[in-house]
């Protein structure tokens, strides 16, 4: 029985393992993350026998080509939350931080741990790569509406509320059509410096060029909100600058935007239990994507629980003695953007209030009981999860024993 502890670090990684009784099999070791340098390890850790587990910590991004080579190699992969190595304690008072510490420390653990890891499955391409393009999907929203904040504060400072002046939804391109609009008309005197008629003539041409409906009224409505302004910034090069790059960057993180949300859509087709999952109330076509993203396969999950306590959305439990709290936050130990999109889903629920749905009973049971608010959003997110879990763990299963896949 040899444990195998991977420290794993940026381009290189610290390999020790241990037998029963303490016994070093394998003294500390340093691996480049090459392809010779994994092969290397590779070769090392075969050659300790057949009864070998190699344990490491999921670090970001480092840990995936390492764990994916040794898999490759036929080789036992543990992948686990850093959490555990860090609450083991390593069996020592001392506090020791050195690569060939933390191995050895992650060998002990898988020892202690020997019948408790699970074995690492790579993740299939397609649910990689839909993981990663919803995180940047997470990532540009926050930039846009980062972005979208700066240019109604710079708007305010030449054209006060000119963002409330129009209704337009955005369009598929990502085009906006007050953006748009500030782009030429950055300046409130761009317009009201002029006559009515010239900036109706003005606004119309503007409107055929880019693509929207042009109304007459809404071009007088327009040069009436412009006058009497008291502006903060002059109307000169300085202020062009400022306002049309701002206006430039928004509308380039949002056509970037649309065109993540396109990849994500059509990975999420390919997806067995796509169809399953987007037939569920609350689920839209971006939240079926990142529910799937950031849950993957279900059957990787061994019961229920296993997923609710992966999303942290399950309840802490603080007892001692005589002493057991009533009222207890969740976990919070599992991905904050499935926690994000659960939240979304859950308020679907509030603002339709779909009485035949046994998800919003249970909210509306949880509420009736004298709950707070965020007591039963998450007891609804924990009952959706569930549900989640049952029903695409069904669809998968039917899809497995249908004749398709048996031939």
């Amino acid at each position: 029985m040899n444990a195998v502890g991977i420290d794993v670090s940026k381009g290189k990684s610290m390999v020790a393992a241990l037998r029963p009784m303490g016994e070093v099999a394998l003294l500390p070791k340093e691996y480049p993350h090459s392809e010779v340098g994994l092969e290397q390890m590779a070769y090392a850790i075969i050659a300790l026998g057949e009864d070998t587990r190699v344990i490491m910590e999921a670090t970001g991004r480092y840990h995936e080509p390492v764990a994916a080579a040794l898999h490759e190699h036929g080789i036992y992969v543990s992948v686990l939350n850093p959490l555990f190595i860090q609450k083991s304690g390593g069996g020592s008072i001392r506090k020791v931080k050195t690569d060939k510490a933390d191995a050895m420390k992650i060998a002990k653990y898988g020892l202690d741990n020997w019948m408790d890891l699970r074995e690492y499955t790579p993740m299939e391409a397609v649910r990689q790569q839909l993981k990663l393009c919803s995180r940047q999907y997470n990532l540009y929203m926050k930039t846009i509406v980062a972005l979208q904040n700066n240019l109604i504060s710079l708007t305010d400072k030449t054209f006060p509320g000119v963002n409330e002046l129009f209704s337009s939804p955005e369009r598929g391109d990502g085009h906006q059509k007050w953006v748009d609009f500030v782009m030429s008309f950055w300046h409130c005197e761009c317009v009201c410096r002029v006559s009515e008629k010239a900036f109706t003539e003005h606004y119309c041409k503007w409107c055929k060029r880019k693509g929207y409906n042009f109304s007459e009224d809404k071009a007088l409505d327009l040069y009436a909100d412009s006058c009497g302004h008291i502006t903060t910034l002059p109307k000169n090069e300085n202020t062009k600058l400022l306002i049309t790059t701002a206006a430039q960057q928004l509308i380039a993180a949002k056509t970037t935007l649309v065109a993540m949300r396109t990849e994500m859509l059509r990975l999420a087709k390919l997806l067995p239990e796509y169809d399953t999952v987007l037939a569920m109330y609350g689920v839209g076509e971006i939240t079926a994507a990142q529910l799937m993203a950031e849950i993957g396969d279900v059957r990787r999950y061994p019961r229920r629980s296993s997923l609710v306590a992966f999303a942290g959305v399950d309840p802490a439990v603080n007892q001692s003695g005589k002493h057991e709290s009533q009222s207890n936050p969740t976990t919070k130990r599992g991905s904050p953007h499935l926690r994000k999109t659960l939240y979304q889903v859950v308020c679907t629920y509030l603002k339709k209030s779909p009485a035949n749905e046994p998800v919003y009973q249970f909210i509306d049971k949880k509420r009736s009981e004298g709950k707070p608010y965020f007591v039963y959003m998450t007891a609804g997110a924990n009952k959706f999860l569930r549900i989640y879990y049952a029903r695409v763990k069904e669809c998968l299963a039917a899809l497995d024993h249908s004749p398709a896949s048996l031939n």
